[in-house]
């Protein structure tokens, strides 16, 4: 049995908020697996030991994603760089806890312009390119947005970030229809508790805790993540367009009361 198609080798794949956690260790990944990266983040020092740790066939961009410019030059770079763009994955975000009362109007807009205007912003700057690889290579573009079950399904607490993420998770769905005839695929990724650096700051969780071979969890590993993006960045998810795959673990249901 082939495993070819689940591969990204060859490809060239721009990772946003790719600096820690989630986004991390999906450039490590691809490259691992024979792609191009572009690891980027606000920051520059913190997407360069990335990009020096996979070596030659990465390439760090400092980028915010709320700046149209900066995205912009983010592609750019990318298609000077490697000549092209096959993959997108949308994973930069940002989230604070609070209550809806105490969320103001700053707060509010600066989740919703991370998550939402950012994923917007990097994919429409993107199209151009993508498009010209699917009618180039014949394999199509692939973009990939990375969201949550708090758009799902609400979260307390995170009505913020659950209503961002319900925009991507919408956003994909719509787009996903219209770039279909372009040969790009647009999928999403819901995460539930995954164990980065954020969910260790605020709830003392880290990756030493979570146990891979318990099915029986709540709690989940960037690798496991990535895992999926890769799929969906490959050829073994042709037939999967406009889908948001949610890898949360055990889920929640209502169990049937004793009698």
């Amino acid at each position: 049995m082939t495993t070819d198609q689940f591969t990204v080798a060859g490809k060239t794949a721009i990772v946003t908020g790719a600096s820690s956690g989630i986004g991390r260790v999906v450039a490590e990944r691809f490259a691992d697996d024979g792609a191009n990266v572009v690891v980027c983040s606000r920051e520059q020092e913190n997407v360069d030991p990335v990009a020096e740790e996979i070596g030659e066939s990465a390439l760090a961009v400092e980028c915010d994603v709320t700046d149209r410019e900066a995205v912009d030059a983010l592609v750019s770079a990318t298609v000077a760089e490697f000549g092209g763009l096959d993959v997108l994955v949308n994973n930069a975000g940002a989230s604070f806890m609070a209550g809806f009362d105490d969320i103001s109007t700053n707060g509010w807009a600066k989740i919703l312009d991370i998550n939402l205007t950012g994923t917007y912003h990097c994919t429409q700057s993107a199209g151009e390119a993508l498009k010209e690889d699917s009618e180039g290579s014949g394999s199509g573009g692939s973009v990939i947005n990375v969201a949550s079950v708090a758009g799902q399904q609400g979260s307390p607490y995170m009505s913020h970030y659950g209503s961002a993420k319900a925009g991507v998770i919408n956003l994909t769905r719509s787009l996903a229809f219209e770039w279909a005839e372009s040969g790009v695929r647009v999928n999403c990724v819901a995460p539930g508790f995954v164990a980065t650096e954020g969910l260790e700051s605020q709830m003392g969780i880290s990756a030493e805790d979570v146990a891979r071979e318990d099915v029986e969890r709540r709690v989940g590993l960037s690798e496991e993540i990535a895992d999926v993006v890769q799929f969906l960045a490959s050829p073994a998810s042709s037939y999967v367009v406009g889908e948001t795959i949610t890898a949360a673990g055990v889920p929640d249901i209502m169990e049937s009361p004793e009698l």
